[in-house]
């Protein structure tokens, strides 16, 4: 009896995955060389990259603004089942498109809400005590 080919990914202990077009499961990652990369490697090959976004200095960290996201509020809902299903099977996620056609269709019927990314400030950091004098 012909056992199936152990994937490299399992006998690495990496995560992987196989598919039909790779029965082996060998892919077309060298694991060898990544294995080797050094951080400095890494850094070179990332700002020879032109779609890798440039890193955040120091200068993008002070000016940067806390902003949170709003909370959601859990409800109860009912939903058609072939309705649920349908968003189900379009996976992780699903309420939250739910949650996008609602809020779609509320503005072309009128509706003025908040664009999604643009959410209320996080609530700025009290002052420090002063300092006691001794």
């Amino acid at each position: 009896m012909n056992e199936a080919p152990i994937s490299r990914a399992a006998k690495s202990g990496r995560p992987g995955r196989t598919d039909a077009g790779d029965p082996a499961g060998a892919g077309r990652t060298d694991w060898d060389r990544l294995d080797r990369l050094t951080d400095a490697d890494i850094a070179a090959e990332v700002a020879a990259d032109p779609d890798a976004a440039p890193i955040a200095g120091a200068d993008w960290f002070r000016d940067a603004e806390l902003v949170m996201p709003e909370v959601k509020q859990a409800i109860s809902l009912r939903i058609d089942p072939d309705v649920l299903r349908w968003f189900r099977d379009q996976g992780p996620g699903y309420q939250s498109r739910i949650n996008a056609v609602l809020r779609q269709y509320a503005r072309a019927h009128g509706a003025d809400l908040a664009d999604r990314g643009a959410r209320a400030p996080a609530r700025p950091r009290r002052p420090a005590p002063p300092a006691a004098s001794g």
